[in-house]
């Protein structure tokens, strides 16, 4: 199983590659609205849906969004990338893309109960649907093709481990999307991984309010100055505990899961001691490309069985040979 899960990052990354121009740069849509096409490939043109459930702002989606226009650009597709963090708007986003008669269609499913039946739709309408990101557990329940992501809970046994081999004793990590499968797998990961060496307990917060989760981690950090770790689950969490640790003058190390330039930043700065990354572009470029591969190849990528972007460290040790690939919107 690692040798498949190895053979297949490896592919992932090489189709990334592809994308990149001669400079080392990733292309970019030509095009004003962010749509891709005028690609390089000389296949028929084709339109994919991309139905993600990122909230406004959250840089880990742009990432996302970023690598599925360099693969549309890539293989002359239209991509219509639309996103909600409410379930039955993402519901709904779905069912348009179903009506709306598209080639393909790439989605999350952070509640896979609620989504799966409208992905299943799809399916039974002829539609080449694949996972990305959320639903790893429940995406073939569905009928859909592919995944592309990380396990979540075995990303948060590695946090978890890390934590207890640093020493951690009270570790307190933020949910800042309540209802999302994935995250709170995350924590439950966490919790296994310490494995008793120490307590995590959950804090749950608005993600999309990072204000109101500054103001809530500087009051819970002052209030029990017995937390010696915080972990979030989002970089922009992650940065905003910073700042609320200053505010409560409270002696904690800070880890997260998922990255952004910022994050990168802070990492080699020291503010942040560790991150587990994903490579939301990764995802987002292969779950485009495998679109279109099946209709270019009849099949796509991962013969039904999930591709694995994820989870690696990012620490002080090689945060230096991620950042010119962070500054680029690429990690």
């Amino acid at each position: 199983m690692r040798l498949i899960r190895t053979a297949a990052i490896v592919l992932g990354l090489a189709l990334a590659v592809t994308g990149c121009s001669a400079t080392g740069g990733a292309p970019r849509p030509t095009d004003n609205d962010g749509s891709g096409g005028g690609g390089t490939v000389d296949t028929p043109r084709l339109v994919v849906s991309m139905i993600s459930h990122g909230a406004p702002g959250d840089t880990f989606w742009d990432l996302v969004r970023k690598g599925a226009e360099d693969a549309a650009q890539k293989d002359n597709i239209e991509l219509r990338y639309s996103a909600d963090p409410e379930v039955p708007n993402q519901a709904n986003l779905i069912q348009s893309a179903i009506d709306a008669n598209v080639d393909g269609i790439a989605v999350t499913m952070p509640n896979a109960q609620a989504l799966g039946p409208t992905a299943q739709k799809a399916v039974d309408a002829g539609i080449p649907v694949v996972g990305l990101n959320a639903g790893m557990d429940t995406y073939q329940d569905y009928g859909l093709s592919g995944f592309f992501g990380q396990e979540e809970r075995v990303a948060g046994e590695l946090a978890g481990e890390r934590l207890a081999d640093d020493g951690a004793e009270h570790v307190l990590c933020v949910i800042h999307e309540q209802g999302n499968s994935s995250q709170e797998a995350r924590c439950g990961g966490v919790a296994d991984g310490m494995g008793g060496a120490g307590k995590v307990e959950t804090l749950y917060v608005n993600g999309m309010d990072l204000t109101a989760v500054q103001s809530t981690l500087q009051a819970k950090l002052a209030q029990d100055p017995g937390i010696d770790w915080v972990m979030g689950l989002v970089a922009p969490v992650a940065l905003t505990a910073v700042q609320a640790a200053g505010g409560a003058g409270a002696e904690v190390s800070i880890g997260t899961f998922d990255t952004n330039a910022a994050l990168v930043a802070a990492i080699q700065n020291g503010d942040i001691a560790f991150a587990i990354d994903q490579q939301p572009y990764l995802q987002g470029y292969l779950a485009v490309d495998a679109l279109w591969l099946a209709h270019r190849n009849g099949t796509t990528v991962g013969g039904g069985r999930p591709v694995y972007t994820g989870p690696s460290f990012v620490d002080v040790s090689n945060v230096d040979i991620i950042a010119d690939a962070a500054q680029a919107g690429l990690r």
